[in-house]
């Protein structure tokens, strides 16, 4: 409706001669070669472009890297963990190249992490393990268990 309302009051103010009518002047002053646009000379354009794709070709760069340490994670916890491995982890970390590890930081974390699974896993760790547990609860879970056993066994033997 307002595209309606716009183009037939543009039209009447067209007819009446009043300045809005007549073609609009596109000024033909921008210039079609872009380094005049940006204000620049033609080598300091070259350069420029050769700078940005320089920049660009570094930022890729890093980037893949970091991806590629990601993946180096990933692939480290599912090694930890026993998941399945993934194709793609594995394909970032060879286009990255094999210079690829897992940063300072996460190296740190994993060593801490380490560590910890160790004492857990030694025969201290596994002492302090038994302490812990509350061994009332145990006793009730055995005598349950036996009870059902016990159970099932005298309803299929005739002979109990």
């Amino acid at each position: 409706m307002a595209f309606l309302m716009k183009s037939m009051l543009s039209n009447q103010v067209k007819n009446l001669g009043l300045g809005g009518g007549g073609e609009e002047t596109k000024e033909e002053s921008t210039p079609s070669d872009p380094a005049a646009a940006a204000g620049m000379t033609r080598e300091e354009y070259e350069e420029y472009q050769k700078q940005m794709v320089e920049e660009k070709m570094e930022r890729d760069a890093a980037f893949a890297q970091k991806k590629a340490e990601r993946a180096c994670l990933r692939v480290h916890l599912r090694e930890k963990y026993r998941l399945p491995k993934s194709e793609l982890d594995e394909n970032q970390i060879q286009m990255a190249g094999d210079d690829v590890g897992l940063p300072e930081d996460l190296q740190k974390m994993v060593a801490e992490d380490q560590e910890e699974e160790e004492d857990k896993d030694s025969i201290l760790g596994q002492l302090q393990n038994i302490q812990n547990m509350d061994m009332d609860a145990i006793k009730e879970k055995a005598q349950a268990t036996f009870t059902e056993m016990k159970q099932a066994a005298e309803q299929r033997c005739c002979v109990m």
